[in-house]
């Protein structure tokens, strides 16, 4: 499919890209080429291949949830540099 020079000042103005002539010649012959290329494979027969969300194998690279002890109060507010009633003091961000 070959696009007019119409055409890609048109996209040109989507995009809000002000090009030159001999730039707007370039991307007339590459959109036309991208869109020659989808249109071949868009003629693949597909037909026999299941549907995929990815080519890669699935795997997951978090590590597993496990329940782990927490600390305890006291150890929790000993680094805290104001503590009061059991929680951290902090400056007011509100007035």
């Amino acid at each position: 499919m070959t696009l007019s020079l119409i055409e890609v000042e048109h996209i040109a103005d989507l995009v809000r890209l002000e090009l030159t002539r001999e730039e707007k010649q370039l991307f007339c012959e590459q959109l036309s080429a991208v869109l020659d290329h989808v249109a071949r494979l868009q003629a693949l027969d597909t037909s026999n291949i299941p549907p995929t969300s990815s080519v890669l194998h699935p795997q997951c690279v978090l590590r597993d949830d496990e329940t782990r002890p927490g600390l305890g109060l006291h150890e929790l507010l000993r680094n805290a540099p104001q503590a009061e009633a059991g929680q951290f003091r902090v400056p007011p961000v509100l007035e």
